[in-house]
């Protein structure tokens, strides 16, 4: 979530990980004949681990996106490297790692894997250092697949690094943004102590990782071995891979009957600047009400494409690349920008315009963004879309991939895939209406990863699908911030790394009330309940919380499962100056699963209710409630109750009903054992 001062798509089978494999296979004999040289094998690697979201894809059938690519985690691979983690802290390589672990290589060291599946494309999850007064690096990793050449990838830190206090600088040796800020590194106010405290620097480094794609140029077969290495005498005194995705691509898509954006001279070399190439070709293709075809190539654009009424096809993601740097603005723009930078945004509703009937895909957008201004408006996706979609895209390295602001309504973004952004993933702002994103990919945000946002005006009737979240680095997965009638079912959501949970429900940062039913169902979360660093506790998987004002909509939370939860499953809190005058209320939770708790399955601070229903909970590291209510501790009990409706099983014991003070600050944490079919 942007932080200026601090028709919805149904359910989707479940797709067993045996049809996804099959099924890349078949694709496979489509892309490449058989016999081919193309398939020539490679000699034999170890056996694959294939996971979703660092997990047995079985304990995740029927959560999430999916995907064309398939995942395998660095740290099962065979290696030369050096394994690290597991860690849950902020402010680590492994804290930030998928899975919260990784594989570091020296200079000559490499990980190995074996592809599950036929692949003609790679994704490889990265980080390498920072230079020593930050900006980044650049360093080569090699790529070797089977038995072909070595290649390389040029990897970079320059949109990685960063350090400080919100938002955050790219500078190592900055003191503090905010010294009259509290911080739990002296649990103190360091201007307003004497003597001061001596501040470590860098102070808080984080957002680690990147992520870089390579197409192959053919297709090779299931078995042969990818070997990544950190050549000798590169810059990079380490090398940490992530994670390796290998993707079946399909060939580019041809629209020989469209508009053709090369027609209007926009370069497909991307050594010219393509802006107004772009420009023309739209506002053409819009008159003659035909699809503006963008082929293959990488086109030069900084700066927005303002988009009305058009449809614009890429010839795939993987193909069709726009792409552009960050330009500084002679004086900033009416919104408050000091920046402009590549992105196709809808008309400003705020200033009477919004766009309808847009229709984007097929395309890759790579931005140019490596700080941290929030009214910069240099998002991949912009503006206000009415009636229209997003499909297929792949949003990188910008602000934030997807930032909508209304009034708008009936927008739908599918099969979208959004990574290292330096905010959100997506955000739903101010009167987005009967929206929804589904299955869509977002790794590694730098804010909430998918918002909706009801600042001044609800939101209403949006659903967030089958979407997966990995590794926000700051914030939540999925945050819903007020509104009406919203739904977040059935998204596969892990390893939230500071200061936010995997689902938030946050009456905060000026939204509108809840009202109606929120819908909270179908969904897992994965090592989730990450520690705040304001309020030194841990959260929950899911977490309630009440600052502007209560909450009291009809919520209903149904068929989660929380899995291997560093804190507490479910955490209701209030802040601490509202504390008495709000409350979370008519929240109920039914069929809900728990494996798995460093602390607590339900951990309420704060006045309300809530019930439970067939709630499931096994390795629970603590009490089963710890329960503070508004912390008066009177002799009437907890001011916050709960009803046990039954079948609630491994936590829910009749002491505990329906109040019992149990409160324990900061309980000690019993790691869990790793999450087991149920």
């Amino acid at each position: 979530m942007q932080r200026s001062v601090e028709g919805a798509a149904g359910p989707r089978p479940a797709v067993p990980i045996a049809r996804i494999l099959a099924a890349a296979a078949t694709a496979v004999a489509l892309v490449v004949p058989a016999g081919s040289a193309a398939l020539a094998a490679g000699p034999a690697g170890p056996t694959p681990v294939v996971t979703r979201a660092g997990l047995d894809p079985a304990l995740v059938a029927g959560r999430g996106a999916t995907v064309d690519f398939v995942e395998q985690e660095a740290e099962h691979a065979r290696t030369t490297g050096t394994v690290i983690g597991p860690d849950r802290a902020a402010y680590t390589l492994a804290g930030e790692a998928s899975g919260r672990r990784a594989v570091r290589l020296s200079p000559g060291q490499y990980v190995e894997f074996t592809l599950p599946t036929a692949a003609n494309a790679l994704t490889v999850r990265y980080s390498i250092p920072d230079a020593p007064a930050g900006g980044g690096i650049t360093a080569p990793l090699r790529v070797t697949v089977g038995r072909e050449p070595a290649r390389t990838m040029t990897l970079t830190s320059q949109y990685a690094w960063l350090y400080n206090q919100y938002p955050f600088t790219n500078d190592p040796g900055a003191d503090l943004l905010h010294p009259d800020w509290w911080i739990t590194e002296c649990s103190c106010v360091p201007a307003a102590t004497t003597p001061a405290p001596v501040i470590t620097k860098p102070f808080r480094p984080h957002h680690f990782y990147d992520e870089q794609r390579l197409l192959l140029g053919r297709t090779h077969r299931a078995g042969e071995v990818v070997r990544l290495t950190a050549p000798t005498g590169t810059a990079a005194a380490w090398t940490v891979i992530d994670l390796l995705d290998s993707h079946l691509v399909a060939p580019p898509r041809v629209l020989p009957h469209a508009v053709n954006v090369l027609a209007f001279g926009a370069d497909p070399t991307g050594r010219r600047e393509s802006a107004d190439a772009f420009d023309r070709a739209v506002a053409y293709a819009r008159r003659v009400d035909r699809t503006l075809y963008l082929p293959p190539g990488t086109y030069q654009v900084n700066r927005h494409i303002i988009v009305d009424d058009v449809t614009i096809a890429g010839a795939g993601s993987w193909y069709t690349v726009v792409k552009g740097r960050e330009v500084a603005l002679d004086t900033p723009a009416p919104d408050g920008s000091v920046h402009t930078g590549v992105g196709f945004y809808g008309r400003d509703a705020a200033d009477g315009g919004s766009s309808s009937d847009v229709h984007l895909s097929g395309f890759a957008v790579e931005g140019d963004v490596r700080e941290r201004i929030d009214t910069d408006q240099v998002n991949a996706i912009g503006g206000a879309l009415n009636h229209s979609t997003v499909d297929g895209l792949y949003l990188h390295h910008t602000k934030v991939g997807l930032w909508f602001d209304g009034p708008m309504t009936d927008l739908r973004v599918t099969d979208t895939v959004v990574a290292d952004q330096i905010a959100d993933g997506l955000n739903f702002h101010v009167g987005v209406t009967h929206s929804s994103i589904s299955n869509s990919f977002i790794r590694n945000t730098g804010d909430d990863a998918l918002a909706m946002w009801s600042e001044a005006t609800a939101n209403a009737h949006n659903t967030f699908d089958h979407n997966t979240v990995q590794s926000p680095v700051l914030a939540n997965g999925i945050a819903l911030y007020g509104g009406a009638d919203l739904t977040v079912s059935h998204n596969l959501i892990a390893d939230p790394v500071r200061e936010g949970s995997a689902i938030q429900i946050g009456s905060r940062f000026g939204a509108e009330p809840f009202t109606g039913q929120l819908r909270i169902t179908g969904n897992t979360t994965v090592r989730a309940g990450t520690y705040d660093l304001n309020w030194n506790i841990g959260l929950g998987a899911i977490w309630f919380y009440a600052l502007d004002r209560s909450i009291d909509a009809d919520i209903q939370v149904v068929g989660d499962s929380y899995l291997d939860n560093t804190y507490n499953a479910i955490m209701l809190v209030s802040d601490w100056p509202v504390k008495d005058a709000v409350s979370i209320g008519n929240v109920h939770f039914r069929d809900i699963r728990v494996d798995g708790t460093g602390t607590s399955v339900v951990s309420a601070r704060t006045a309300g209710s809530a019930s439970f229903a067939n709630v499931d909970a096994r390795n629970v590291g603590a009490v089963g409630v710890n329960n503070c209510g508004s912390f008066h501790f009177t002799p009437a009990g907890s001011e916050f109750g709960l009803t046990d409706l039954g079948g609630n099983d491994g936590w829910l014991a009749p002491w505990l009903l329906p109040n019992t003070i149990t409160c324990d600050d900061r309980p000690p944490v019993v790691p869990p054992p790793a999450p087991t079919p149920w």
